[in-house]
């Protein structure tokens, strides 16, 4: 008789949050613990289905557009980031704001304002669309073009080809985005770049342990949501590894039974916005089925923490109310 192949799992380390996640979903419990619900969150807090779900659950509204969150109440923005004009439409609202913006994206809003600043044409690498392609956008309108792909760089026109730089999204694939920014440099042989990498750390290191993985994987499952850059862009570059096939499910319930005929290595992974929890659902799911055997491939150690926004040391309950009491409004809540 031929020994069945042994199954295993490989298991990506890191995975899962990341700082900026960590930081704005405790962002969103500690705001509703301290001042109580609703809490409005404009846009989701992060791209998980399950993370906005739980948060809903404790109290947190979530809405697509400043005006809809009533006067006299306090409204997050997102981890994305938001365009200064977002701010104004809070000011108008007479709304108390908490900005849980990953600072790393923070950092990519501020190198737009500096070059736009200095004159510079700006090409942001990016998907249209995307929460933090939209903020970042919205810092400097008249000096940014959106590059989404190789294939856009042949209609990209500038005022000087000797003053332009290029940012990008931060949750991108390396690699493509590196493919972008050379065909830039052969139209633009003076392009510059920014003074440090705009594609985060955390997405990086996942992609990097995807590598690793992918290459030794029948089968690669990323848990993460399907409007997840980054988790989308895990399933790309496990497909670009070697991995026979790859598929992004958000609960494991979700796995189809048919993926695992042949495959005797399943590699696991998560996006940077997937609470732990559900890729211990998964390993159970599998382990259930006799892939019970879990190799750890670690490819990097994280240690990076960000302070929570400054803004939940101050009374936001008290400053809603004072801005509809200065202002003259009703103040009355739409809950």
């Amino acid at each position: 008789m031929t020994a069945s192949p042994r199954r295993r799992v490989l298991l990506a380390a890191p995975r899962g949050y990341c700082a900026g996640v960590d930081r704005a979903v405790i962002a969103v419990e500690k705001a509703l613990e301290q001042y109580g619900a609703p809490i409005y969150v404009r846009h989701e807090i992060v791209h998980n289905k399950y993370v906005v779900q739980t948060l809903e659950k404790k109290g947190a509204v979530f809405v697509e557009r400043t005006d809809e969150v009533p006067e006299g109440n306090i409204v997050m923005f997102s981890a994305h980031g938001v365009a200064p004009v977002v701010h104004e439409e809070a000011a108008r609202g007479r709304l108390a704001t908490i900005d849980a913006t990953c600072p790393l994206v923070t950092k990519v809003h501020k190198e737009a304002v500096r070059y736009a600043g200095e004159d510079y044409d700006i090409l942001l690498i990016g998907h249209e669309g995307h929460e933090e392609v939209i903020g970042t956008s919205g810092e400097a309108p008249d000096h940014i073009q959106l590059v989404d792909g190789p294939e856009d760089v042949a209609k990209i026109e500038v005022r000087d080809p000797e003053r332009v730089v290029w940012l990008s999204q931060t949750t991108l694939s390396v690699d493509e985005t590196m493919e972008t920014v050379d065909a830039l440099k052969t139209k633009f042989p003076g392009l510059v770049s920014p003074p440090s990498d705009d594609i985060c750390y955390a997405t990086q290191n996942r992609q990097t342990a995807v590598k690793q993985m992918g290459a030794d994987s029948d089968l690669v499952i990323v848990v993460g949501s399907r409007n997840s850059s980054n988790s989308k862009r895990l399933v790309e570059v496990a497909k670009l590894a070697g991995a026979r096939e790859a598929y992004l499910v958000d609960y494991a319930d979700e796995i189809d039974e048919t993926w695992l005929e042949g495959v005797s290595t399943v590699g696991v992974t998560s996006g940077a916005s997937v609470p732990e929890v559900l890729v211990e659902q998964v390993l159970e799911w599998l382990a259930e089925r006799g892939y019970a055997d879990v190799e750890i491939v670690k490819t990097a150690e994280e240690s990076i923490t960000f302070s929570l926004p400054k803004e939940l040391r101050r009374d936001l309950r008290e400053e809603a109310a004072n801005l509809v009491a200065e202002r003259g409004g009703s103040g009355a809540s739409q809950e």
